[in-house]
């Protein structure tokens, strides 16, 4: 699998000017045969945007995922950004999945993060659906969602090979530590590949980590980029190029084994229960 990941900087500026910047960063990426291309949190509006966030919120069947769909049509690569999607019972800080030819796939974020996110939406309460690209199968979590290990690992269980994860991670020494340790253990942990993909800069509310990456099952970063500056990330992925860290890290499978010999009865069990020994 090919991946384009855009870290973008926070003053790109208004909602047009946020989707001349998908869709140019989209037609670059699809030329350089990228099989999926990534964009942050809230992309579409922009993190910090605050109540306009609500007033932008779109349905499913809106402009802007028409537009987003157009793209993955036209240029045969899938798009993944995060953006406000109005669904009933509230709107949603989604990420959306436009596949080339079929139906856009929606995750709305379950944990919000803080008083500002509690405050614009309503919380997602169902996992990631796993799709396929380029033969791998692959869901998506958002920013906050990543740093809860159950999260994660839910998504592992199911097989996701490679979790997609648009992020709006404020900067600060916490932040740092997130994205240069916690989303390679995540990584590590479940055997997988997870795509951070971050703002840079500042709006009127936030400054932004950058920091974004392409995390590998051995728990490397494939490639990283800087706190301080717009930055595109490219990588081609192969899980078969870690077959290894799988054999030595075997923890999908430890765990499916402790699982099932909890779930089998174990002889004499009940007849030592019932003699009171």
């Amino acid at each position: 699998m090919h991946i384009r990941a855009c870290q973008l900087d926070a003053e790109t500026g208004d909602a047009r000017a946020r989707m001349a910047a998908v869709r140019w960063l989209t037609a670059d990426s699809a030329s350089d045969g990228a099989d999926v291309v990534v964009f942050p949190e809230l992309a579409l509006t922009g993190y910090g945007a605050g109540d306009d966030i609500r007033d932008l919120a779109e349905t499913i069947d809106g402009p802007a995922v028409t537009e987003l769909q157009r793209l993955a049509d036209e240029h045969a690569v899938t798009v993944i950004t995060g953006l406000a999607l109005r669904q009933e019972g509230g709107v949603v800080n989604a990420a959306l999945v436009a596949r080339p030819r079929q139906k856009p796939i929606v995750y709305a974020k379950q944990h919000l993060y803080g008083d500002y996110e509690k405050a614009l939406f309503t919380p997602g309460r169902s996992p990631s659906d796993l799709f396929e690209i380029a033969g791998m199968k692959a869901a998506v979590l958002v920013c906050f969602d990543v740093e809860f290990p159950e999260r994660v690992r839910e998504l592992a269980i199911a097989g996701a090979e490679i979790v997609f994860v648009p992020t709006a991670l404020p900067a600060s020494e916490g932040a740092r530590f997130v994205a240069e340790k916690i989303v390679p253990v995540r990584a590590f942990e479940n055997q997988i590949f997870i795509v951070y993909v971050d703002h840079v800069g500042a709006d009127a509310r936030f400054a932004y980590q950058g920091l974004s990456c392409i995390a590998a099952p051995d728990g490397s970063r494939i490639t990283s980029a800087p706190d301080d500056g717009f930055a595109i990330l490219s990588a081609s992925i192969d899980r078969s190029d870690y077959a290894e860290s799988l054999l030595q890290n075997p923890y999908l499978v430890e765990l499916a084994a402790h699982v099932e010999r909890r779930a089998t009865p174990q002889p004499g069990r009940k007849e030592a229960a019932a003699s009171g020994d």
